[in-house]
């Protein structure tokens, strides 16, 4: 089992920074990718971002490209988030998928752990 803590939501004002993070415990070691996703009420849960562990690709979904980084810290990985939008409102959950993968890892289908997700607000 893995479980997974995000923190870092909050309020920001349009043009704001937020660091998010999500801290994984358990059997870490069986972890091969880690994504982002986020839901906005009234929409479907989307991808945000992904990364592969073990010095893997990372991949962006085109409204966040260019302002939002993953990296990672050991078992914290980390969703730098730049030049926030009001469109960027949503909860943001991270996820982690162990082998073998059964679907592309910018569906959430993909993921097998999820946290309990962290509200981020971005005010015009």
């Amino acid at each position: 089992q893995v479980q997974l803590v995000e923190s870092g939501g909050g309020l920001v004002q349009a043009g704001g920074s937020l660091r998010l993070s999500c801290a994984a415990s358990g059997r870490t070691f069986s972890i091969y990718v880690m994504g982002w996703f986020r839901q906005a009420p009234g929409r479907e849960r989307e991808f945000v971002a992904t990364m592969t562990l073990f010095s893997g690709p990372t991949y962006y979904a085109d409204s966040v490209k260019g302002r939002f980084t993953v990296s990672r810290d050991k078992d914290t990985v980390y969703l730098q988030m730049d030049s926030l939008k009001p469109e960027d409102t949503a909860v943001y959950y991270c996820a982690a998928a162990v082998p073998p993968l059964r679907e592309n890892i910018q569906s959430g289908r993909a993921y097998d752990y999820w946290g309990q997700g962290t509200q981020v607000t971005v005010s015009s």
